[in-house]
This record gives structure tokens, C-alpha cells and sequence, in this order.
């Protein structure tokens, strides 16, 4: 009974592949396109089931981060921080960088012109002026002794060979006609013999103001020709030495006039940051 039961189990399955070998060619396909479509199909199942169990991973890894981000919250509000206070916070820094970044661009801008500046007054270095920067401005010095006669205000001729060569750069350059200028007369600390003068500020002051008539006396009379507008004169006396007044040669470059750069509002900032 037994052998007629998986012989008759045999016929049936015979009959279902004789059918289906019928069929398959009546559908267009053969049994092993039939067969490798069935692989693609596996093939996708397989993939499709990566997928989900990757997805499931990914929102597991949600979840826990999830969860630390509020566990970190309540760490920071039982250590009496307010995240509302942090974000706050670091926009205020993001605005700070922003306005840092902006005022380091109008630095540069501001270091640019002031070299530009420095290069076309270096050019009196060759008539022996010494280019610099001094109690925050950009400087022109002119040898008092070159100038002037001792106790006098009276330039000397190569004093105002000089002081034309000075206007001639000035009155040249479109940027330096415009700029401010102020003649600053020093001395050094030997007393002043009895005079019109009476002191040191008194001969400096009119050492600069002598400075500075020559420079805005027309050209036509012999003089610069600078703007009048743009110019001013002022005595030091004794009280701003480049060098202690303790030997011959250093009172010599005490006595000094010296023409000043005055700066623009935009550029009020330490001028020696910019000089390398």
C-alpha cells in the first residue's frame, strides 16, 4: 500500500511538471527564464529585507540619541543651565564674530592707505627727513639745525630748500594735498638767553609758526604753496624730546621741527600695530 501511495504521489507530480512544461512555452517563456526571474525575485526579497533591518537600526540609533539629548538637558537645567540662556548666548558670538570680522577688514583697509601713506612721504628720507610714527601719528622730522640759526627763526636757505622739496611731494600727491598737517616746533632743555622769545615755548612756537608761513606762502612768491586750510603750527618746547638731553648729540635731535599727519577719525588706533 505503501509503494502504490509514493507511486501514485509520483504520477501527480509528473503531471503537474508535464503541465507546466505545456504552459510555459504557451506563455512565452522558457522554464529557465521562468527560473531566473524567481532568483531576481529571491534577490529583491533579500535586498528589500537589509533595507528594513538597516532602517531599524538607524531608528534604534535615533531613539538613544533622542534620549541623551534630553538626558544632557536635564544634567544642564539641575546644573541651573538654561539652553534658552545658551542659545542666546551663542548668537550673541556669532554677531560678535561678525562684527570682529568686518573690523578686521576696515583695518587692513586702514593699514593699506597708511602704508601707501608712509611710501610716498619715505621719498624725503634722500634729503635727509626722517619718516616715523610718534605718539600715535605718522611723523615728518626736520633737523631744527638745518632750519635754523641757533636762537632764531629766520629759516636759513638750505632750511627752505628743504621745505620746498617737503611741499613740492605734498602739493604733488591728490591724497596728501588733502590730508591735515600741523607744524609742531621742539627745543631741548638748554635755557633760552634773555630775549624776545623769553623761553623755550616761545621760540618753538614761533619756529613752527615760521615753519608753516613758508610752506602756504604762494609759489609765485617763493614759497610752498600748500593749502592754508589744511594746515596749523604748534610749540613743544622742551617737553616732547626724542632723546634724553644729556649729550651734545642728543640735544641736537631734540631741536627739531617736525611736521604731523594729522589722522582721520577712522584711523584713531595704534598706528605702531601697523608698522612692521
Amino acid at each position: 500500500m505503501i509503494w502504490r501511495s509514493a507511486l501514485s504521489r509520483w504520477l501527480v507530480c509528473a503531471g503537474v511538471l508535464a503541465l507546466l512544461g505545456t504552459m510555459l512555452p504557451a506563455c512565452g517563456y522558457s522554464e529557465e527564464e521562468w527560473r531566473a526571474k524567481l532568483r531576481e525575485i529571491d534577490s529583491l526579497k533579500s535586498e528589500l529585507n537589509a533595507e528594513q533591518a538597516q532602517n531599524q537600526k538607524a531608528q534604534r540609533e535615533l531613539h538613544d540619541a533622542r534620549a541623551r539629548i534630553e538626558q544632557l538637558k536635564a544634567q544642564l537645567k539641575a546644573a541651573g543651565v538654561d539652553m534658552a540662556d545658551l542659545s542666546k548666548n551663542f548668537e550673541e558670538q556669532a554677531r560678535a564674530l561678525e562684527e570682529y570680522k568686518k573690523r578686521a577688514a576696515q583695518l587692513e583697509e586702514i593699514k593699506r592707505r597708511f602704508e601707501l601713506l608712509r611710501a610716498k612721504l619715505q621719498g624725503l628720507t634722500k634729503f635727509g627727513l626722517s619718516v616715523t610714527v610718534r605718539n600715535n601719528r605718522l611723523v615728518i622730522q626736520l633737523p631744527g639745525d638745518v632750519l635754523f640759526d641757533t636762537g632764531r627763526v629766520s629759516l636759513r636757505p638750505k632750511g627752505e630748500e628743504i621745505l620746498l622739496e617737503v611741499a613740492a611731494v605734498i602739493r604733488g600727491d591728490a591724497d596728501l594735498s588733502k590730508r591735515d598737517f600741523l607744524v609742531a616746533g621742539h627745543t631741548d632743555n638748554q635755557p633760552l638767553r634773555a630775549g624776545v622769545f623769553k623761553d623755550n615755548w616761545g621760540l618753538s612756537v614761533m619756529r613752527a609758526r615760521e615753519v608753516l608761513a613758508f610752506l602756504i606762502k604762494p609759489e609765485a612768491d617763493g614759497g610752498g604753496g600748500l593749502n592754508p586750510n589744511n594746515w596749523g603750527a604748534s610749540g613743544y618746547g622742551e617737553m616732547d624730546p626724542v632723546e634724553p638731553n644729556d649729550t651734545a648729540e642728543h640735544r641736537q635731535a631734540n631741536r627739531r621741527c617736525e611736521l604731523v599727519v594729522v589722522p582721520n577719525v577712522e584711523e584713531m588706533l595704534d598706528l605702531k600695530t601697523l608698522v612692521k
